[in-house]
């Protein structure tokens, strides 16, 4: 093809094709390419927003714009620029009529590798050539540096390629080449993949965001990221290599029937990499095979589950609003992979308590961190009702298995009665021994190891153990200098200042009492005298809203105790001015000034204490 013009849509240039038909000299010398410009700016649109077709399109103009010099081809750009409502409106065909308005305009040939785009070029009297390329399905080029061993394989522009070998728990990272990676080369990868996915419908773009991609295609999960999220083009390749049904485990023959019936919110919980969605897998085929409808909530949907189990992703990006169709199709179990942000701890109680059977997949270094991310998230009593069953897995076998109930009884430790409390006990499921206890003591909650507290019980009570701490916390927001002394393991002594005292107990000991039920435990309020030390001279004047006690250079920065007939009135640092500034509107102030004012007797004394 000499000495003829060829305009170019966005679907040829991406497929490369132009680029393979100057390499081969299909287009002559004398021959002319023109690239609309409504297809240079799609094509910058994309890239910017780091999609992948972007990218590659405008790598293929750059290597055209080369090839068509070498080969003595005309390359120009032209026709007008898309506005915003052409942009509004590509997905509807706008972009497209643009381009056909310049191939009719320059009397040229269209070349797309879109049919319908050929079809009504053809119709409107344009001479179309449509090129469907060839795409590449099988033996990617990724897919060799895999072998049945490896687990994931990382590859990054400027590094060397490594993988990681071996199974769950016992891998090892290894160099697949001595030869860095280019940015041509992930570049390759990553176009092959996009399209192998396109034509074959076995892939799918599961995470499209600014910086970073996430493909899944068959059974490999590809991670693509890109400047500005990451520093440079890095590609992660995922593939399971182990699939197991549940009978692999050698879970006991107790295990197996709580799974197949009582267990019906179940944690799996687990460090990356330990077979936590191995299992999960296989829960999806134990349950499928027990005849009830099994759905899966991913992101990416990476699961390997028989075709029977339905695999959703997010709902116009929110698993939210996914929740309200999948209770439409009323499944027995729902499997949720992975379990990470607030949103998705909701959602899990949110269909639990709908009563959905449901087992999730969370990132965890031990079991008990496993209930720990439900605390604070969800209302600590209602953590029983959503979590029944915690699986830990590590090096793809389970480790640990517990169970979780709710009860009201005296924690461990304890020997009041009346500082008995709903706690959830958290117990060893093979032995149903008690490991830990959950309960609130104040405003917090505890998480306490349960024979930790029966040894520390021998010596020091639970309530000595916890309870200081938690009063004196409280205590203080009354006074800054309150003291607490524990006088058994159900009445601790606190001592005020005289100021404070009346604030603590409260109108008719109104205050006190609401502390005593917060914390179970009686409390004996005392006010704190200070100890009377050297009396000063000192002056008093008003000065606008405040009063101020004058005094002699050499107390600058001590403490000076405020005395009215006798009665405390105040402690205070002396400033560096040599004055003590008090408000005329304080309790303390409103003292002071209705001393002056009756002519009491007022004191200062140097503070011992």
């Amino acid at each position: 093809m000499s000495n003829s013009k060829f305009v170019l849509d966005t679907s040829i240039i991406i497929d490369g094709e132009i680029t393979k038909m100057l390499e081969a000299g299909d287009i002559g010398e004398g021959s002319e390419i023109i690239i609309p410009l409504a297809v240079l700016d799609e094509l910058q649109s994309q890239a910017s927003t780091n999609k992948e077709h972007g990218f590659v399109g405008l790598e293929e103009i750059k290597k055209m714009r080369e090839l068509a010099l070498a080969r003595k081809v005309g390359l120009r750009f032209v026709g007008q620029r898309p506005d915003f409502d052409d942009i509004r409106l590509a997905k509807h065909g706008r972009i497209d009529a643009i381009i056909k308005d310049v191939a009719m305009h320059e009397s040229a040939t269209l070349i797309t590798a879109d049919y319908v785009q050929a079809l009504v070029a053809e119709a409107q009297g344009i001479k179309a050539i449509h090129i469907r390329a060839p795409t590449k399905t099988k033996d990617l080029e990724f897919e060799k540096y895999f072998d049945q061993t490896t687990m994931s394989v990382h590859l990054k522009e400027g590094t060397i390629p490594t993988a990681k070998r071996g199974k769950p728990g016992d891998f090892k990272l290894v160099k697949i080449s001595e030869e860095r990676n280019t940015y041509a080369q992930l570049s390759n990868i990553i176009k092959e993949v996009s399209e192998a996915s396109r034509v074959t419908g076995i892939g799918s773009v599961e995470i499209s965001r600014s910086g970073a991609t996430v493909i899944q295609f068959g059974n490999f999960r590809i991670a693509i990221t890109r400047p500005p999220f990451s520093d440079g083009l890095e590609v992660t390749i995922v593939r399971p290599i182990v699939r197991l049904v549940l009978a692999d485990y050698n879970a006991s023959e107790k295990l197996m029937e709580r799974l197949s019936g009582k267990a019906e919110g179940i944690i799996i919980a687990g460090p990356p990499g330990s077979g936590k969605s191995t299992l999960a897998s296989s829960l999806a085929q134990f349950y499928a095979e027990q005849g009830k409808i099994v759905k899966t909530f991913e992101s990416p949907r990476d699961l390997q589950v028989p075709e029977e189990v339905t695999q959703y992703g997010p709902l116009e990006g929110s698993f939210e609003k996914a929740v309200d169709i999948l209770l439409l199709v009323r499944p027995d179990y729902t499997i949720f992979d992975e379990v990470r942000r607030r949103q998705d701890f909701e959602v899990f109680a949110d269909m639990r308590l709908a009563g959905v059977g449901m087992v999730g997949v969370v990132h965890a270094s031990s079991p008990l961190d496993a209930i720990q991310r439900f605390m604070g998230r969800v209302e600590l009593g209602m953590i029983p009702h959503i979590l029944d069953t915690i699986i830990f897995v590590r090096d793809g076998g389970i480790k640990k298995v517990y169970e979780l109930s709710l009860t009201v009884k005296v924690p461990t430790g304890m020997t009041e009665e009346d500082l008995a409390r709903p706690l959830v006990e958290v117990r060893d499921f093979e032995t149903g021994a008690i490991e830990y206890e959950i309960y609130t003591f104040g405003e917090e909650n505890f998480v306490v190891p349960a024979s930790r507290i029966a040894k520390a019980g021998q010596s020091d009570s639970g309530v000595r153990k916890l309870a200081q701490s938690k009063i004196m916390e409280i205590v203080r927001r009354f006074d800054p200098h309150a003291e607490v002394n524990v006088i058994s393991d159900n009445k601790v002594r606190v001592r005020v200042s005289k100021e404070a005292a009346p604030r603590i107990i409260g109108k008719g000991g109104t205050t006190v009492s609401e502390l005593e039920e917060m914390l179970g435990i009686k409390i004996d309020i005392e006010a704190k005298i200070p100890t009377l030390g050297k009396e000063v001279e000192f002056d008093i004047s008003e000065s606008g809203s405040s009063v101020n006690i004058l005094l002699d250079d050499n107390v600058v920065g001590r403490t000076i105790d405020v005395y009215v007939e006798d009665e405390y009135i105040l402690s205070s640092q002396v400033g560096k001015k040599a004055r003590v500034k008090i408000d005329k509107r304080s309790e303390s102030g409103r003292k002071i000034v209705n001393a002056i004012i009756a002519g009491q007797d007022i004191k200062v004394f140097i503070s011992r204490s």
